[in-house]
């Protein structure tokens, strides 16, 4: 592969980053490319977006370095040894119908990301992995006259350093993919290949072997701003700018405790993350389905009745979700969810469940329980 990131294909790689590419489509990244360590303008904005508390209780994201600065506005100061950061991307959609083409009004949604048989974190460090093993294998520079060209003598060198990161690294990993060519970020901050649209797991590996950059990939969302105008709790504040305060996501996961009463009616019969503002992605329509096999969703995570989430109890949390990252939201997290669900559905049929839920030992079930009442009656 060479200039802007597309699916990897087949071919007598000459480069060490085409090799590199090479080794990810083994691994069985749908997508790879690679983007210098450098001060990208799109990191800027980071540190105000912080300040104005846009990232809610998500505290990590405060990470700052001995210095005071956050760690994520600028990769080279947190790991100063890494010259190149490789991206991979793996398609997760399936055959499944979208949110926003579901109208069972007793069932809930659970985000496409969240189906899977294997928590994707693992399912992509486990390639990661892979890649960096063989990264192990390469040369690294020892002709200085070779910088910068990818282009290195076979040579055993123990000083280079990796490090692999799905979510956890402190760097911004859309900004790199960006930069390396894997998509561009879309005003919804999702990261959008021309060919595999938004559904897309992404990993990156620190390398200090200074590798051939590709090219940055081209906004291609033009005027379209259909995922600001679908997002029920209007959390795009504008084109690339999220409030994760007002996201669906972020409140049925990320958010502990009571939901604010202004936002509840937003969050319709979401239980677990939202896929609304990629649902309505032009770029979507055409997304083929994955071929990992571990991303195919598994039995009853696809629209989920409601009254069963909201009765849930630990045993049954524990066996259905296990591996699965909809334990992140806790057993309390995802009733609380689900009764707000009940309470959005205009389903009256959830009135005997509710008024149980009502005086549920979790106080967090029983106040949104007695706000779902209300919306009923």
């Amino acid at each position: 592969m060479t200039g802007r990131a597309h699916p990897i294909i087949d071919s007598e790689l000459g480069s060490l980053a085409e090799r590199i590419k090479q080794f990810a489509r083994e691994a069985g990244f749908d997508l790879c490319g690679v983007a210098s360590v450098r001060e990208f303008g799109e990191l800027e904005a980071f540190p105000g977006w912080i300040a104005k508390g846009h990232h809610g209780e998500m505290r990590y994201m405060e990470a700052r370095d001995e210095t005071g600065n956050l760690k994520r506005a600028a990769l080279g100061r947190v790991a100063p040894w890494a010259r190149s950061v490789i991206v991979g991307a793996i398609n997760y959609n399936t055959a499944q119908p979208y949110s926003t083409q579901t109208q069972d009004v007793s069932r809930g949604w659970i985000s496409r990301y969240a189906w899977s048989r294997e928590d994707y974190h693992d399912a992509v460090m486990r390639r990661l992995r892979k890649v960096e093993a063989e990264l192990r294998q390469l040369p690294s520079r020892t002709d200085s006259s070779q910088r910068g060209t990818g282009n290195w003598p076979l040579a055993t060198d123990h000083s280079l350093q990796t490090r692999a990161y799905v979510d956890t690294g402190p760097l911004i990993e859309r900004v790199f993919a960006k930069h390396a060519g894997v998509g561009w970020i879309g005003k919804n901050t999702c990261v959008i290949n021309q060919q595999l649209g938004s559904w897309l797991f992404l990993g990156v590996i620190l390398t200090s072997l200074e590798l051939t950059p590709d090219i940055t990939a081209p906004d291609r969302c033009g005027t379209c701003t259909r995922c600001i105008a679908a997002c029920p709790t209007q959390a795009i504040l504008a084109p690339g700018e999220l409030d994760a305060r007002l996201c669906i996501s972020y409140l049925t996961i990320e958010k502990r405790g009571e939901i604010p009463e202004d936002l509840r009616a937003g969050m319709g019969r979401h239980v677990f993350g939202c896929d609304i503002c990629q649902d309505v992605c032009p770029w979507n329509r055409k997304a083929p389905p994955t071929q990992a096999a571990e991303f195919q969703p598994r039995a009853g995570l696809v629209n989920p009745a409601l009254d069963f989430l909201a009765e849930m109890k630990s045993e049954e949390f524990r066996e259905l979700f296990r591996g699965s990252p909809v334990r992140r939201a806790k057993l309390s997290g995802l009733r609380r969810n689900a009764v707000i669900a009940m309470g959005n559905s205009g389903d009256k049929k959830f009135l005997p469940t509710l008024n149980r839920l009502a005086e549920d030992p979790d106080p967090s079930v029983a106040d949104h329980a007695k706000w779902a009442l209300c919306q009923l009656e």
